[in-house]
């Protein structure tokens, strides 16, 4: 019998540093999707305001378990968008590093990792935050805000780390 998607390995058997990405919500969607471990199905958890959308691959690291108390989140880079459901191996470029507000005042990390997926043609030379554009971070960091405050919340980004810090948060997270 298969394992439910979240109880699927965190990092992928051939490889110390390439990890398991389940896909929840798609490059270019405005649902936010999000998978719910005791029904074991994809959720429509939100609806992003006309002109938003996901501007990469969103998902999460199976066998793990972030502050927020749900699995750690991961943006992933990849060439074309995947499907809610789709497991993606890849590797870390890094992460930031999220205070999150919530709109009933209360206040926990909520970390997001970065990744590019290992089979991308585009992204293959990539192998670390400091990688990107500063134009593209800023982007990436612009969506996390004005999604945040699309839900009456907001986020601070507390830091910018490469590899080496998200392989440790990733283990931290290790259920």
């Amino acid at each position: 019998m298969a394992l439910p998607l979240h109880q699927l390995p965190a990092h992928v058997a051939h490889s110390r540093t390439q990890v398991h990405v389940v896909i929840e919500t798609p490059k270019g969607s405005r649902n936010k999707v999000a998978f719910d471990p005791e029904l074991e199905v994809f959720k429509l958890k939100g609806v992003l305001p006309e002109g938003h959308s996901f501007p990469y691959d969103f998902g999460f690291v199976p066998s793990t378990l972030a502050a927020d108390g749900d699995p750690l989140d991961v943006l992933l880079l990849l060439d074309a968008p995947a499907f809610p459901g789709c497991v993606v191996e890849a590797r870390l470029l890094g992460a930031l590093e999220i205070e999150q507000h919530e709109a009933d005042g209360t206040v926990q990390r909520n970390d997001r990792l970065v990744a590019v997926a290992a089979h991308s043609r585009e992204h293959h030379k990539l192998h670390s935050l400091t990688d990107l554009s500063p134009d593209m971070l800023h982007e990436v960091e612009h969506f996390f805000h004005s999604y945040n405050e699309a839900k009456g919340g907001e986020i601070k980004v507390l830091r910018r780390v490469g590899p080496e810090r998200a392989h440790q948060l990733l283990a931290q997270a290790r259920r």
